[in-house]
């Protein structure tokens, strides 16, 4: 919208409040903090959103692959074979062999379920989800054969172990007896207390040498999975689809999305629900530039009567009062980026603050996966944001501003 000099003098001195027209300003300026609270809440609401997603995702197929193959009965047959197919696959970065098995672990007096993965040596310590998670000991200090094991460290803090303390792994599949199949007991020295981030893994998760897991559910050679890495999670059903020959009659292709299927599209029903919740703020705040539109136009009816009867164009009235509410609307989309990108920057102090004031625990991590409040920000969602604000400001200056481009000089000047 280009404007003259005498247009842009007449904007300004509109956006500037006179004796008398304080009130008006005031309304405008309550229209400035709705927009900016409108766009700081939705920026802020959609990182977050964006970031608990993100950081799900990571840790849930840094630890979980984006598919694994698995067998029927909890052993793949012939897994050497699929591995080596997999890793030949266009699109798949790495297929290593696993074994996972929920047991039960007693240490102290106390019992607690979890679930025992057994890892190749050299992918427990290249594993980007546990390299520099380690709290105390070192996995260096895990390796076949040692009777070593990691353990997460909300299982740690349940059983009351540490590294070097003990802890029995309790397996139903035992040797049989004349009075019934006698569980297999097997005791293992915590070399290792990790935190990946993710509650339910800190929890349960005990990992060892995947020879030691062999032994220990009497395996022999074999595995329970295949996890497959691939160069794009969005399409691993795609990347996947070939080696499906070749897994029939001995296990499943299960990907990420099956894996967490309920989590994540309830995660993705409320990313757009909140959005759209969110939007009916900046659409209450341009309803207020509305209002506050309506009102100065009344105030300043008679100028814009001699305005018009001096020779300005019912264009001109137009562009003169959509700027004012535009440049409100701009102003709120400012001040709400600031506010949230403060926000963002500070959230977790912000969050320990409220905590500390309330005495509440809002950030429950047995409830809410993440130990901490994760943030990413998508730029195209912020320009989205902003867009939307700016049209609904649009719309929301039309109405005022045709009125008072449609003011008749004549009928305000006759009594005058």
């Amino acid at each position: 919208m280009i404007l003259n000099a005498h247009e842009k003098m007449i904007a300004k001195r509109y956006l500037v409040p006179v004796k008398g027209e304080r009130f008006i300003f005031v309304v405008a300026g309550f229209s400035v903090g709705a927009v900016a609270l409108g766009v700081a809440a939705l920026i802020i609401v959609m990182s977050v959103m964006n970031g608990f997603r993100a950081e799900l995702f990571e840790k849930i197929s840094g630890l979980n692959g984006h598919a694994i193959i698995q067998g029927y009965d909890g052993r793949l047959a012939d897994w050497e074979q699929i591995a080596e197919r997999a890793r030949k696959t266009p699109g798949i970065q790495s297929a290593t062999p696993l074994i996972e098995q929920p047991l039960m672990a007693s240490a102290n007096g106390r019992v607690e379920g979890v679930l025992v993965r057994g890892n190749r040596i050299e992918d427990i310590r290249s594993n980007p989800v546990l390299n520099g998670k380690v709290l105390s000991g070192d996995l260096k200090n895990i390796t076949p054969g040692s009777n070593r094991v990691a353990i997460g460290v909300r299982l740690a803090e349940t059983l009351g172990a540490f590294p070097g303390s003990e802890i029995s792994l309790i397996s139903p599949e035992g040797r049989a007896t004349p009075v019934g199949t006698v569980p297999r007991i097997v005791t293992y020295e915590v070399g290792a207390v990790f935190e990946v981030g993710i509650f339910e893994y800190d929890k349960a998760f005990v990992i060892m040498p995947m020879e030691d897991a062999q032994t220990l559910l009497m395996l022999g050679d074999l595995v329970g999975m295949v996890e497959v890495q691939t160069d794009d999670p969005d399409n691993v059903r795609e990347i996947l689809a070939p080696l499906q020959p070749l897994v029939n009659g001995k296990g499943v292709i299960v990907d990420w999305r099956q894996m967490n299927s309920a989590l994540f599209e309830a995660l993705e029903i409320e990313r757009v629900a909140m959005f759209v919740v969110l939007c009916i703020i900046i659409l209450v705040a341009a309803f207020n530039i509305a209002s506050s539109l309506i009102m100065l136009v009344r105030a300043k009816t008679r100028d814009i009567a001699i305005l018009r009867t001096m020779g300005a164009s019912r264009g001109s009235m137009l562009k003169i009062f959509m700027t004012v509410g535009l440049t409100i609307g701009t102003f709120g989309i400012v001040i709400g980026l600031a506010l949230g990108a403060i926000f963002l920057f500070f959230r977790q102090g912000v969050v320990n603050v409220i905590q500390l004031l309330t005495g509440q625990n809002l950030w429950d991590p047995s409830v809410r996966f993440l130990t901490e409040l994760p943030s990413r920000t998508d730029p195209l969602e912020v320009a989205a944001i902003v867009a939307v604000t700016l049209v609904l400001t649009y719309f929301a200056t039309l109405f005022p501003a045709r009125g008072a481009a449609a003011t008749d000089p004549v009928q305000v000047l006759r009594y005058e």
